[in-house]
């Protein structure tokens, strides 16, 4: 069966973005890279990737692939305590951009991409 193995964000500015993720939603670093065009910081939650890329121009070949500026509409990151990871969110300087108290609830994270907030079990794979 087919599952998501990770999803790519490119961003603006890569090292808030790696502490932003570690420290504020505790993904576990799964490794850093430097190609000839690009920087890249990986995550795992334990069951899906995140790989976070910062292109040197915007003008290479892979990073206008995507468009230009941050790219990614959102993603979704399930946790046990909404408030708590809202908390954490805002600790970071993070712009939400919902209700806060309304889920699901959007931020800004650092380098530009837009995330959203759920309990666990909000989304289930096959209903999204």
């Amino acid at each position: 069966m087919a599952r998501i193995a990770h999803i790519a964000v490119k961003l603006e500015d890569l090292e808030p973005s790696l502490q932003f993720y570690e420290k504020a939603l505790g993904f576990t670093p799964t490794g850093k890279s430097r190609s000839e065009d690009r920087s890249r910081g990986s995550f795992s939650d334990g069951e899906i990737n995140l790989t976070l890329l910062r292109y040197d121009h915007e003008d290479a070949e892979h990073a206008r692939a995507a468009g230009t500026g941050p790219c990614i509409h959102h993603f979704a990151i399930e946790v046990d305590d909404v408030a708590k990871y809202v908390a954490r969110v805002r600790e970071f300087g993070c712009e939400i951009l919902s209700d806060p108290n309304k889920v699901p609830v959007k931020f800004r994270a650092p380098g530009g991409t837009i995330a959203e907030i759920v309990p666990v079990g909000r989304y289930r794979k096959g209903r999204e």
